[in-house]
């Protein structure tokens, strides 16, 4: 007989700068607050990024540029394990639902 776990109701996001989580996500939250905390930052960024592609380099510091592409990296990491969560909710729905 195969007992399996349930699944953890808070699911931890990737982290970069520690070894232990301290940011989780509610897997229970309602699917809507999900999708605005995803929305809320693909919206942030990808203006963003949008002003960086247009500013020519010469203008920035290198350092400046890392900033920018670390905050990227760590708001769209936020959005891959967010979605994850949707994903899971949204796969592991049963029939009839």
């Amino acid at each position: 007989m195969i007992n399996s776990l349930p699944p953890r109701r808070f699911t931890p996001l990737t982290q970069f700068g520690t070894s232990y989580p301290v940011l989780l996500i509610d897997s229970d939250a309602p699917l809507r607050e999900l999708h605005n905390c995803v929305s809320e930052r693909l919206n942030a960024v990808l203006p963003y990024l949008s002003l960086m592609a247009c500013t020519s380099l010469p203008d920035y510091a290198e350092n400046d540029i890392n900033t920018v592409a670390n905050i990227a990296k760590i708001l769209l990491q936020d959005v891959t394990d967010v979605f994850r969560v949707i994903e899971q909710r949204g796969f592991d729905t049963p029939k009839g639902q």
